[in-house]
């Protein structure tokens, strides 16, 4: 077994230690104000009974033991530092591997999450850096790098809360009355001097001691007001329900609460105070973080998926556009040279059937008659939908036209033993053309009809929204339409009937269109269909 001396809190910029009176065991001299030691030095069996003689000198205040020295086996020692400073280890060097990982992926994002990449890149190297730097692992086992740990941990202090400020504001906004984007204009100046000290500092010994002052004063107040603005911004924030905010102050909360208790108790503490437990804190701030950026994530993915829908339905709605016009153009031309050969021809037919006696030629004229009356309609659907223009625009009670609508439809209904319901607010109107309306309402109604089975239902239900726009849905319990149909309801000649030119949607959708309003459908098969109709409202007295 080796015998070791294990000397911890000992308090002095420069430490001699003698075997002896002659022999120089341990020796160190900093040039920087740093007075912390943490010391081992294993003995050989031959040295003992010997005297240790520590020679201790320091322009600061502290100075001497504050803790017993140990004499212990120097494995046990040795395991015992590694265990108390492995905690501090493994998340110093994380956060640091983390830090340089997010810097380099920066390379790949978008320049419009940068600031905030960036500056949370910096919080979480800052405090990797704080955490090691502030390790007595480093101090033990390391001594000849005493001056660059020191002032990596002043940097990384210093930059800690600007750059935490400056997330908080990519995150969440310049906070209540722009303070937090007030406080990162007046921090940034503060930690370009405070470097610009540090720097002179370096090479001029002057300097060095208002670089202390000013150091320690920046340090404590910027933590103390900073703080307190932080927790003060984002309670208001989760007074607004922001989730995010929540999540965050929780881990934040608890880091600045342990934080700024321990700057606290080491400015008012008589003796001397070693920071401990803000590294518990860090622990819940990291996590709250994570807990953050993957919900900001999710939150971006769906903006991202939404979008993508968007950009769907508006090609969609353009290459629809486009198909209308062209065929708007093609319909209305042709529907005005097909419609006058058709009507001499249906008149022909008639003066002819009117003179044929025989029972079955004159019922081939009878039904010659009756297509071209249906190729008539075709036509005149056409027309309408080549020039939807509501020729004459009036003031329309929409629960009066709905009502003469139903009646209409009622035995249509009741012949499918099935019946038509509507429930609507009073006093609800729209500005169009009254047959064209109905003409809108009746092609969709009578589809919902056709799709019921027996003991069906078609419920109405017309209401004025908030937005004042008129909104009118159709409810059936019909078969319902397959998720690929109903994308392609109003396209030109798509139709899932027999005899279906789907002319009729169409139509409907131009005349809808034509009153500024707007047709949506949903459907579920086996459960029913439902079109929703948007209209704006006008008032009772506009008589424009």
């Amino acid at each position: 077994m080796r015998p070791a001396l294990e000397i911890n809190k000992l308090y002095g910029q420069n430490v001699k230690i003698h075997m002896g009176k002659d022999e120089i065991i341990y020796n160190t001299e900093r040039n920087y104000a740093f007075d912390r030691n943490n010391i081992v030095l294993p003995f050989s069996a031959e040295e003992s009974n010997s005297i240790i003689y520590i020679h201790i000198s320091s322009k600061f205040e502290r100075l001497g033991l504050q803790q017993a020295v140990i004499v212990q086996n120097f494995d046990f020692i040795f395991k015992e530092t590694i265990r108390s400073d492995l905690v501090d280890i493994i998340i110093g060097f994380s956060l640091v591997f983390i830090s340089f990982f997010m810097i380099i992926s920066a390379a790949f994002l978008n320049r419009s999450f940068m600031p905030g990449w960036t500056s949370l890149f910096i919080v979480m190297l800052s405090i990797g850096i704080m955490i090691l730097s502030y390790s007595s692992f480093m101090d033990r086992f390391y001594p000849e790098f005493g001056k660059l740990f020191y002032y990596s941990f002043d940097v990384a202090s210093t930059l800690l809360l600007p750059s935490l400020l400056i997330f908080f504001e990519k995150i969440f906004g310049e906070g209540p009355y722009k303070i937090i984007k007030k406080l990162n204009k007046i921090q940034i100046p503060l930690v370009v001097f405070s470097f610009s000290l540090l720097i002179i500092s370096l090479s001029n010994d002057y300097f060095d001691g208002i670089y202390q002052t000013f150091s320690m004063i920046y340090l404590g107040s910027t933590i103390i007001i900073g703080n307190m603005i932080l927790l003060f911004s984002m309670l208001h924030y989760c007074l607004m329900g922001d989730k995010e905010a929540i999540i965050m102050a929780t881990g934040l909360g608890t880091f600045l609460v342990i934080g700024l208790a321990e700057v606290l108790w080491y400015l008012l503490s008589e003796s001397i105070y070693k920071m401990n437990y803000w590294k518990f804190g860090v622990v819940f701030f990291l996590a709250s973080l994570i807990l953050v950026l993957v919900r900001r994530i999710m939150k971006n993915y769906e903006v991202v998926v939404e979008y993508s829908k968007q950009i769907e339905i508006y090609n969609n709605e353009l290459q629809r556009s486009e198909k209308i016009e062209l065929i708007s153009h093609l319909a209305a031309s042709i529907a005005h040279e097909v419609r006058n050969p058709l009507q001499v021809t249906r008149g022909f037919l008639q003066i002819i059937g009117e003179k044929i006696t025989e029972k079955k030629l004159k019922a081939y004229t009878t039904l010659a008659i009756n297509e071209l009356d249906r190729a008539s309609e075709i036509i005149t659907d056409f027309l309408t939908f080549a020039k939807p223009d509501l020729v004459e625009s009036n003031k329309l009670n929409v629960v009066t036209e709905i009502m003469q609508i139903e009646a209409i439809l009622a035995p249509l209904a009741n012949l499918k033993g099935s019946t038509i319901t509507v429930t609507a607010e009073a006093e609800l109107f729209i500005k169009g053309n009254s047959s064209k309306f109905k003409q809108a309402l009746i092609n969709l109604i009578k589809n919902s009809i056709e799709a019921l089975n027996e003991n069906g239902e078609v419920v109405i239900h017309v209401y004025k929204t908030k937005r004042e726009i008129i909104e009118i849905l159709i409810k059936d319990n019909g078969e319902g339409i397959e998720a690929q149909d109903l994308k392609r309801l109003g396209e030109p000649y798509y139709s899932k009937k027999s005899k279906g030119t789907g002319l009729g949607l169409m139509v409907t959708f131009r005349i809808i269109e034509a009153m500024q309003g707007i047709i949506k459908f949903s459907s579920e098969i086996g459960v029913g269909t439902e079109v929703t109709i948007q209209i704006p409202a006008i008032q009772h007295d506009d008589d424009r």
